[in-house]
């Protein structure tokens, strides 16, 4: 894509955030995560109660208080560490379709059909962010908690954080629940790991589409489908940038 002049002005403002309003904002997006990843656990022990679940709901909240209190970006993405482990440790037990194991997350390559899902859908739903970036004017590679590399558009990578565990995470779950995909059919092995295959990735891909199409909502108590909230976000990050003593507020689910 051609880089407009409105492109390079935002660049410019990116470019010129001081690294507190960076932090304030970093905390907000791994806090959104934590509490995100946290009430996605607890909509699922009031179904199906587990011990595992637990301790991953209690750790989670503690986590997103230290994460509220950082220093720095590096102790920042610890403790993001620390809540992923945490939740993918309980994420398995909110399957009930016993041809689909998860025991951990594993992502290059993914090891099995639940990990070739999660994976799957990180990517489509990174690859559509980056695109509303682009289109925003916004440079997608100055970010404010990963670091933007010429191959890391790292902004998407901050953007994401927030709609993991409401859009794919429950896709992922609902899929295997309601015995849409098939571990049989819609997957194949190969390069030493799991991938969806030319039948499951349309399957997917369906689903997906539905999902955004659903309405949720937003922070202002209005309802509106997945696709427009995340235009929202982006906008409401653009405005960040613009004004940054208005830092940045992260998507969470009610």
């Amino acid at each position: 894509m051609p880089i407009a002049r409105g492109y390079r002005q935002l660049s410019r403002y990116q470019q010129q955030l001081t690294a507190i309003e960076r932090l304030l904002v970093a905390r907000q997006i791994v806090q959104a995560k934590l509490k995100n990843s946290r009430t996605f656990l607890l909509r699922q022990q009031r179904r199906n109660p587990s011990e595992t679940a637990e301790i991953a709901i209690k750790s989670l909240e503690v986590l997103g208080q230290k994460s509220g209190e950082a220093e720095t970006i590096e102790r920042l993405m610890g403790l993001e560490g620390a809540g992923a482990a945490q939740y993918f440790s309980a994420f398995g037990e909110c399957l009930n379709n016993p041809n689909f194991i998860f025991l951990a997350r594993s992502r290059r390559p993914p090891g099995n059909p639940v990990n070739a899902m999660l994976s799957f859908g990180y990517q489509i739903l990174w690859n559509h962010l980056l695109t509303i970036i682009e289109l925003q004017g916004l440079d997608p590679y100055h970010a404010c908690l990963h670091q933007g590399t010429e191959r890391h558009a790292a902004l998407a990578s901050d953007l994401i954080e927030e709609f993991r565990s409401p859009i794919i995470d429950s896709l992922v779950l609902w899929l295997i629940n309601t015995k849409v995909m098939d571990v049989q059919t819609d997957f194949e092995y190969h390069s030493g790991g799991c991938y969806l295959n030319n039948y499951g990735r349309p399957k997917y891909i369906k689903y997906f589409l539905q999902r955004l199409e659903e309405e949720v909502q937003n922070t202002k108590g209005e309802k509106q489908p997945r696709w427009d909230l995340m235009t929202q976000q982006i906008k409401f990050f653009k405005e960040f940038i613009y004004q940054p003593s208005q830092l940045y507020k992260p998507y969470q689910i009610r």
